[in-house]
């Protein structure tokens, strides 16, 4: 690198080294810029392609890993934020300015999943992520409705910000856990015995138990910002090896060992939104960072968005 240029990866533990974390690329590529804030970035193993969001350009661009050509996947999408995989490899979209969660079927329809709480609209849905008993977790602050630049400016129906659990036989909307400054990234651990949330006001990762039921319980507190204006947390995702990785908004992508302890980061150069693995061997590590979406090959492997049990056509092996 360039001597002007601050290395990629800084270390805070041995660990972060001794897990391989360091290793990979030394630099970002730059897989497209020029949005005006790039947000949920998700690899479809089938398609080999990245498709992410730019909220305030209402729409989703898509990048193909074979050619690197990046195109619209969606305009006039409903200011879309987060986006994840159902179990059956669909894409489910958080669209905050539509205030609804929904998913893309094969055919190219889309199907909404949810957009009301006790018959009260969602403020704007922020990240989801899927259980393995196919039950959609969102998160649903109210970003998109404090103005008009990443959705439309609204006063709450429900008046707080709280995470939902979408049942996959009823499509009952169910609230699991509120008292949120606001919630935001969220992910489950691998055994699914734990809910990790990040809440971007409090400047916190919290993480609670998960019941059988689909209850949670013991809300604690995972990882704290060291400076808040600085960390704002968002989405999060895990390691095969357990470790937590977090956009850290202007801090980078922070990376936590199993027991809370910060390792180290990865430097951007934009403040990050959201991160994604991907890539055949899923050590590809997207980054979606202000006006950019940025990527590194890593010596860690992601797990994938589906959880355990992935189905192998997910991963293209039909």
């Amino acid at each position: 690198m360039s001597g002007d240029s601050p290395a990629l990866y800084e270390m805070f533990d041995d660990r972060f080294r001794a897990g391989r974390c360091m290793n990979g690329d030394e630099r970002l590529e730059v897989l497209h810029t020029g949005c005006r804030w790039v947000e949920g970035p998700i690899y479809l193993p089938a398609w080999r392609q990245v498709i992410w969001s730019d909220i305030p350009n209402d729409r989703m661009l898509r990048w193909d890993e074979e050619t690197g050509t990046v195109s619209v996947f969606r305009r006039g999408a409903g200011h879309p934020n987060g986006n994840t995989l159902d179990r059956q490899g669909r894409l489910v979209t958080c669209e905050q300015g539509n205030r609804r969660v929904t998913r893309t079927e094969s055919d190219g329809t889309v199907t909404v999943l949810a957009d009301r709480w006790q018959g009260k609209r969602l403020n704007s849905p922020n990240d989801a992520t899927v259980k393995s008993d196919g039950s959609i977790w969102f998160s649903d602050p109210d970003f998109g409705i404090t103005s008009d630049y990443e959705g439309y400016r609204a006063d709450s129906e429900i008046g707080s910000n709280n995470v939902y659990r979408i049942d996959p036989a009823t499509g009952e909307v169910r609230l699991v856990a509120d008292c949120f400054g606001a919630p935001n990234g969220l992910v489950f651990s691998a055994d699914e015995r734990q809910l990790y949330v990040s809440d971007t006001r409090a400047g916190v990762i919290r993480v609670f138990d998960v019941r059988d039921d689909g209850t949670l319980s013991k809300d604690r507190i995972f990882a704290e910002a060291a400076t808040r204006d600085r960390a704002r947390f968002d989405n999060l995702r895990f390691d095969d090896a357990g470790r937590l990785w977090a956009a850290a908004m202007n801090d980078g992508v922070h990376c936590y060992d199993p027991d809370g302890t910060l390792l180290g980061r990865l430097r951007v150069p934009e403040a990050v939104a959201n991160v994604s693995w991907g890539g055949a061997k899923r050590n590809r590590l997207f980054i979606a960072a202000e006006t950019s979406l940025y990527s590194v090959v890593m010596g860690v492997t992601g797990t994938h968005p589906t959880g355990p049990g992935r189905r192998p056509w997910l991963d293209g092996q039909r």
